[in-house]
């Protein structure tokens, strides 16, 4: 399903439910004095309020935050292995072929496949681990011959390992940020705070129906970002493999 279609749904769903309840609400209160408010409520609803939007707000910063760092690690592990594949050149023919080889085969297997499996499974694949394993086993035995070659093997060992910690924090940004229990604080605050409305013996003008269905629309929508950059790589990022096609165009 579309995710615009998702949020349509949410938000039109979440402001037809209050408006259905506020206007079914009156029918049973034609004789209640709907003229003041008791403080306490008042007082209560603006605390319940003002907590909820504290709480929303982390989670909106923690989820966005997660998403650039994913970004970020993402095009480190390209960049990575950019450098891989240039700084080799310090080695002999043979050693250079196969080094190049193996960046190129792996980062075909991560756009072909391991990064369909990552969004469906949220894994890494044994594929994945074992290609990066072999190209920094290549690299590590190799024995520099010459001291152009001595500096190139540091800077290859080096990029092997920025390889190696880029795709350890891509495997752990592939799950969700927002555990379980979050996201059930997160809707039911949500239904307190839409429920709150209700105690403020709202009635059926236009207006107070209104600002009643603008309210729900924002925590709703509000709540859809938050599971929109939930899963950075899955829905977050509008082209996540992008570093890894401008690096390798010859590999897109």
């Amino acid at each position: 399903m579309p995710t615009w279609l998702i949020l349509t749904l949410c938000t039109a769903g979440t402001c037809a439910v209050v408006l259905i309840v506020a206007t079914l609400r009156r029918r049973g209160e034609e004789g209640e004095d709907t003229s003041q408010t008791p403080d306490v409520i008042e007082y209560i609803t603006m605390m319940i309020g003002v907590v909820y939007a504290i709480v929303l707000g982390l989670a909106m910063a923690g989820v966005w935050e997660e998403r650039a760092a994913a970004e970020d690690w993402v095009r480190a592990e390209a960049q990575a292995l950019r450098e891989v594949s240039t700084r080799a050149e310090a080695y002999p023919s043979p050693v250079r072929e196969e080094i190049r080889e193996q960046v190129d085969g792996y980062v075909t297997h991560v756009l072909t496949v391991e990064w369909p499996h990552m969004v469906e499974n949220e894994e890494l694949t044994e594929e994945g681990d074992a290609l990066l394993a072999e190209l920094r086993r290549t690299i590590t035995l190799h024995e520099p011959a010459t001291t152009l070659e001595a500096h190139g093997y540091h800077g290859l060992m080096d990029r092997a390992a920025a390889v190696d910690e880029a795709r350890t924090a891509r495997a752990q940004a592939a799950e969700p940020t927002m555990p379980g229990v979050v996201w059930f604080g997160l809707v039911a605050g949500g239904v307190v705070a839409l429920g709150m409305v209700f105690t403020l013996q709202i009635q059926r003008s236009a207006r107070e129906l209104l600002l009643a269905g603008l309210f729900s629309a924002l925590i709703a929508f509000l709540l859809f970002l938050v599971w929109h950059f939930d899963a950075p790589f899955a829905r977050g990022i509008t082209e996540p493999t992008e570093a890894f096609e401008i690096l390798f165009p010859e590999l897109a």
